[in-house]
């Protein structure tokens, strides 16, 4: 049995964090300084914490092995399951010339490509997000955008900035379950204070979009429909978190915000003149309507994609898909947190049929069969995608295999527990964890997971609201997903970029760090007289 230390260097805690901070100090040195590939830059960092953890933290190296081991298994199944499927189905319509409809679809909204972020990488993928997670939202925003004529570079960078307020919230308020679970804290009270973080971010993140896609020109422009377009989002997601069910919000956010951008530019768009790929500039020209059989077909896949999801949370349904979920300790693997208690980071799931993979699968299934994709050919395509994802699922599997080794050694703990010190302040620094574990794990669930009950510890032992900083864990977590190396690899290796995760991390470093400190502040305000009416 091992037991977590806090602070095995020389009984120091701050030695400790500081040596707990290395292997992502190399991670983010090796990506973003020396442009090493993102399987490199992996595993170099999961080296680093394997030599911590058996060196200084003394955990013993089977069982250091055996938590790397976990975590390589995680990151095949689900993420690249999910990812990996989600890709398929776009090669499936691309094969079949569907997608080129598709796009045909996408230009009549609005041919101006700023809307198209909007409404694609915005709107859509909050939806994704709200019914699938696990990376979807990204793989398949990006290559619709990449279709529509966006460069690979300007596509990944859109959907990567898109996919942050969502997760806070789905898939089907997952993060905030979760979050209740770890804390003991009522999932209602933990939905509304979320409900009152996200949604002021969600305000601005159209704008950035535009940025993104146009520079000033852009904001200049169409500041007013981004604005209306990330207002109705923010509403639609307090009201839904506050009143209704957190399960719902970015359903409803993401109807909201694509109804009232429909409805605002309505009328022709201004014509942009952004770099785009070699034959994805606008047309002089409105291409001719393709047949009118083709253009439910191309749309099927991802409507399919949403029905298949919507049914899957039928709580009839939901159950027997659940069914076939297998809960068991990892062989082997036995960690017991500083304090004594079982640590749950040892306990594995298949969710076999419940999986966002596995329903994919379903939507793929019924794809293939509404585009007349015979299974012989169906199955040459998915070994096809699998072989162009092979750095990235490397990448993947060695970014997992570091996240679950730094949580089983204690390094992760170490590190938050050495935040929690700063008192008061911490309120401000609270968001700051979340923004850490979702960057590292991907994932926003898995942050509340590791951090969330820290965060209400911190709280108890500082005088602060437990509700504020746990919620403050998942609102702050949304801001990292958008360099987390999950969603770089799966966004590059969307658009034919792999190898280069690292200009896709520093692109989005800064934007990620300017929201970031938006949420502290309005955190740490929240934490004062100032704003504390905003706390239910």
């Amino acid at each position: 049995m091992y037991q977590q230390p806090l602070q095995p260097v020389a009984g120091s805690l701050a030695l400790s964090a500081a040596c707990a901070a290395l292997p992502l100090l190399t991670l983010f040195v090796l990506l973003g300084v020396v442009r090493a590939r993102a399987w490199i830059a992996a595993f170099g960092a999961l080296t680093v914490a394997v030599v911590l953890a058996w060196w200084l933290w003394r955990m013993p190296l089977s069982q250091t092995l055996l938590a790397a081991g976990q975590g390589a298994t995680f990151a095949l199944f689900p993420l690249v399951w999910t990812f990996g499927t989600a890709i398929w189905i776009y090669r499936l319509t691309v094969h079949t010339g569907h997608f080129d409809t598709l796009r045909q679809g996408f230009a009549r909204i609005s041919d101006d490509r700023r809307i198209q972020a909007m409404v694609i990488a915005f709107c859509f993928g909050s939806l994704l997000e709200a019914l699938a997670g696990q990376g979807t939202p990204v793989a398949v925003t990006t290559v619709m955008l990449l279709a529509l004529g966006f460069t690979p570079v300007r596509a990944a960078a859109v959907a990567l900035a898109a996919n942050t307020v969502p997760a806070a919230f789905g898939p089907l308020g997952l993060p905030i379950t979760t979050l209740a679970g770890v804390t003991g804290l009522p999932v209602p009270e933990l939905g509304m204070m979320a409900g009152r973080q996200v949604p002021v971010i969600a305000v601005v993140v159209p704008l950035v979009l535009l940025v993104v896609v146009d520079g000033r020109r852009g904001v200049r422009e169409l500041w007013r429909p981004a604005l209306a377009c990330g207002v109705a989002f923010a509403v639609a997601q307090f009201v839904t978190a506050n009143f209704l069910t957190a399960a719902l919000a970015d359903i409803t956010a993401a109807f909201a915000g694509m109804g009232v951008l429909l409805l605002v530019t309505r009328r022709p768009a201004v014509r942009q003149r952004i770099p785009v790929t070699a034959g994805g500039g606008l047309p002089e020209e409105r291409e001719a309507p393709p047949p009118r059989g083709s253009q439910w077909r191309a749309y099927a896949p991802y409507l399919t994609i949403v029905a298949v999801f919507a049914v899957s949370q039928v709580p009839a349904v939901k159950h027997l898909l659940d069914a076939g979920t297998v809960t068991f300790s990892w062989p082997g693997l036995h960690v017991v947190t500083a304090s004594g208690a079982p640590s749950p980071l040892t306990t594995f799931r298949f969710a076999w049929f419940a999986a966002p993979g596995s329903l994919l699968v379903v939507a793929g299934l019924v794809t293939m069969a509404l585009l007349r994709v015979s299974p012989r050919e169906a199955v040459r395509l998915y070994g096809r995608t699998l072989f162009e994802l092979r750095w990235a699922v490397l990448t993947v599997v060695g970014l997992l295999a570091l996240s679950f080794t730094m949580n089983a050694a204690g390094q992760i703990a170490t590190l938050g527990v050495w935040m929690a010190g700063a008192g008061g302040f911490f309120a401000v620094l609270a968001p700051v964890l979340g923004w850490l574990g979702v960057a590292l794990t991907g994932s926003d669930t898995s942050s509340n997971s590791l951090f969330g009950a820290l965060q209400v510890a911190a709280a108890q032992r500082a005088g602060l609201d437990p509700v504020l900083l746990a919620a403050a864990n998942a609102s702050g977590g949304t801001l990292g997903k958008m360099i987390s190396l999950q969603n770089l690899t799966i966004a590059a290796a969307a658009v034919g970029l792999s190898g280069r995760e690292g200009d896709l991390f520093r692109r989005m470093f800064g934007w990620s760090v300017a929201l970031l400190a938006l949420m502290c502040l309005l955190v740490g305000l929240q934490a004062t007289p100032v704003l504390a009416w905003m706390v239910p």
